[in-house]
Formats: structure tokens, C-alpha cells, sequence
């Protein structure tokens, strides 16, 4: 994609984003709807205007590190630790509750038996962009919710990339050298980056804070670079983000950083959203129309029943344990990268990718629908919910 292309399908989005978030607002819609409804219109299945659909998404994805980034921020690390041994169970126990469902189903509908078990996998993960995303980060009252939330959805993400790596690796020595690599890796990067932090970034903060453009480029730089060395060791972007949010958070500009990246943040979340809905398939909805309605509604209703139920007999109480189901309960960005993974190495057909991509794209649309009109979250459409 040359320049002036990228600079026409930015004008494209951008301006079409500013379109129909404008009618969403007025008709009471969440704004994200919009942006996944403007990538289908505009990518290559609909009106062909955006062609390079997976450049954006690539972008787009920078997006998602930011946002972990300013998560880890909010979070105590000994605070997260606790949270993160009680909720294990908990993954585990939905992750295995929700990937029988999904396989039952699609085996029902006559997909192979490969297919039905990857199909089964996409259904485990929930959504970090929803979950966060709509999650209030400055009302106090939500940061047990929040800490529940995203050590229930670190987990799954290690759980993914366990799934990424057999994908890849199959059952060959390389991938039994992976695991040990993804094993070991975790625990030397948070000690890593806790390391670098305490004897190198905290007295370069101290001694040049009054420089904002300084301590701004150092927090992106921070962020990007422990993000690629997460994913050089196997790791996902993600979790390398959200370590180096986490390793910052006792740092007393935290809140400075937080506040000054969200607007970068919400730039690069547009274009995921965009992406997500232009490399949708929309030759095949006819023929997976029934099954992928279906699963989505399974998704919808037994992920926030699962999650309710769990985080009750953890003692949580009902009300946070529905809210945490309901922000849960949808299939994850991590869904859509099994689908392409799994269809490029040929382990899936078009059709079973592009049921998972329209379970996908059904659950990230109803569950914001229920989140916004629901609970406080920063894009709720009723002033009384509305939270940043």
C-alpha cells in the first residue's frame, strides 16, 4: 500500500467513522457498531473503497497494546497477583464449559471434526477490547470489577497463545521447546521489566519530569519496546503491554501517562474496529447464517451464566459477579487471529473461518448493546451510566 493510498483510506475512515458515529449518538447506538458497520460497508466485501484491510488491522492492533498499557497503570501489582490465583479456576472451568458448547454445535452442523474443536477453542475468549473498553478506569468502586475482569482475561490470553502455538507448531519437537520457551518467559519478563523500571526509567522520570513531551515519548517507547520482546519470546504483544503498564503503576506519573495516551489509544481502536468489520466475508453469510447465530447466541447467554455462577461460589457477590459475566460475555480479537491462522495452514475451510468471524463480529455487537444500555461504561448512551 503506497502512502497516498494509506493517507486515503485513513480520510475514508476517519470521515465515515465521524458520519455514522454522529447517527449512532443520535439514535442511541454504541459507537463501535459504527465502526465495524463502516469496515464492512467500505472494505474489500462491501463497496471495495478500503482494499488493504489487513495493513489497518495490523495498525489497528497498536490499539490494543495501548490499551492494556493503561490498564496495567491502574493495577497494583501484589493486588493483581491475588486477583490472578483466585480467577484461575475460573478460566479454566468457562474455558472448558464454553469450548464443549462450541464444539457440540458446529459438529451438529456437519463440520469436520477439526473444524468443530477450533470452532469450539474461539468460543473460550472473551473480548479485551469490549471488556476494557467499557470498563470505567477512574470510578473507584469499579477497580475490583476491573481487576477481576483483566486477570480473567490475562489468563485466557495465555491460554490462547498456548492454542496459537499448537497451531503453528503441531506436535513437533519445536512446539514441546515453545512450551518450555512460554513457560519461562512470563515470569522473567515481569521480573525483567520491574527491574528496568525500579534502577533505569524511575530516575530518568525523576530527573527530567518537568519535560511532558519527554515522559510521553518514554511511556510509548516503554509500552512498544516491552511489547516486542514479549512476542519475541513467544509472548503476545498484549501481555508485553500489559506488563509494562503494570511495572509503571507505583510510578507517581501513572495517572499523567493514563490520561495523556487515551486520545492515541481510541486513534488506533478505530481502525481495529474498521478492520474487524472490512475483512468479513459477506459471499458466505447465506451458508453459515444459522449455525453462527446460534453459537453467537449460546455465547451471549451462557458466558455471563458461567462467569455469574463461578465468581458467586468464589464468594463475589451477584451483582459484580453479572456485571463481570455480562462484560465477558462475548468471543475475542484473539478468535478472529485462530480463524486466520487456522484457515491459512489449512485446518479449516472459508466457511468455518467465517463462522467464527460472524460469531465474532454478532457477539462484539450484542454484548456492547447490553454493556452500554447496563452498566457504567464511557460510551454509555444514558447520562446516568455514562463513565470515563
Amino acid at each position: 500500500m503506497g502512502s497516498e493510498s494509506l493517507i486515503y483510506s485513513i480520510f475514508l475512515i476517519f470521515t465515515g467513522a465521524g458520519v455514522l458515529a454522529s447517527f449512532a449518538l443520535f439514535t442511541r447506538q454504541p459507537l463501535i457498531v459504527a465502526y465495524i458497520v463502516l469496515g464492512i460497508l467500505l472494505g474489500p466485501f462491501g463497496f471495495k473503497l478500503v482494499k488493504d484491510a489487513k495493513t489497518l488491522e495490523e495498525i489497528g492492533h497498536i490499539g490494543i497494546m495501548f490499551l492494556l498499557f493503561l490498564l496495567g497503570l491502574d493495577l497494583q501489582p501484589r493486588n493483581f497477583l491475588q486477583l490472578l490465583s483466585k480467577t484461575a479456576v475460573i478460566a479454566l472451568l468457562s474455558a472448558a464449559a464454553l469450548g464443549f458448547t462450541g464444539f457440540i454445535l458446529s459438529y451438529s452442523f456437519d463440520f469436520s471434526l477439526m473444524e468443530s474443536v477450533i470452532i469450539g477453542v474461539s468460543t473460550i475468549f472473551s473480548s479485551t477490547i469490549i471488556g476494557i473498553k467499557l470498563l470505567p478506569t477512574t470510578v473507584l468502586h469499579h477497580k475490583h470489577t476491573g481487576g477481576m475482569l483483566i486477570s480473567i482475561l490475562l489468563l485466557q490470553d495465555i491460554l490462547a497463545i498456548v492454542v496459537l502455538i499448537i497451531l503453528n507448531g503441531g506436535k513437533s519437537l519445536e512446539n514441546s521447546t515453545q512450551f518450555i520457551q512460554l513457560i519461562a518467559a512470563l515470569p522473567c519478563l515481569i521480573i525483567f521489566a520491574m527491574g528496568f523500571v525500579r534502577w533505569v526509567l524511575q530516575p530518568l522520570i525523576q530527573k527530567f519530569d518537568r519535560f511532558h513531551e519527554y515522559i510521553f515519548l518514554l511511556a510509548i517507547g516503554w509500552c512498544l519496546g516491552l511489547a516486542v520482546l514479549a512476542e519475541h519470546f513467544q509472548l503476545s504483544l498484549e501481555i508485553g503491554a500489559f506488563i509494562a503498564g503494570i511495572s509503571l503503576a507505583n510510578s507517581p506519573i501513572a495517572q499523567y501517562i493514563a490520561i495523556n495516551l487515551k486520545p492515541l489509544r481510541d486513534f488506533f481502536l478505530i481502525l481495529f474496529f474498521f478492520a474487524i468489520g472490512a475483512n468479513f466475508n459477506l459471499g458466505l453469510v447465506g451458508d453459515i447464517i444459522i449455525p453462527a447465530t446460534l453459537l453467537a447466541g449460546a455465547v451471549i447467554v451462557l458466558k455471563p451464566l458461567v462467569f455469574a455462577k463461578l465468581l458467586t461460589q468464589l464468594g463475589e457477590s451477584k451483582k459484580l459477579s453479572w456485571e463481570v459475566g455480562f462484560r465477558l460475555g462475548q468471543t475475542s480479537e484473539f478468535s478472529l487471529l485462530i480463524a486466520y491462522i487456522a484457515s491459512s495452514l489449512h485446518y479449516i475451510g472459508d466457511e468455518a473461518s467465517t463462522m467464527i468471524q460472524a460469531t465474532a463480529i454478532l457477539t462484539f455487537l450484542l454484548s456492547t448493546y447490553i454493556i452500554v444500555f447496563s452498566y457504567p461504561s464511557p460510551i454509555a448512551v444514558s447520562d446516568r451510566l455514562r463513565r470515563d
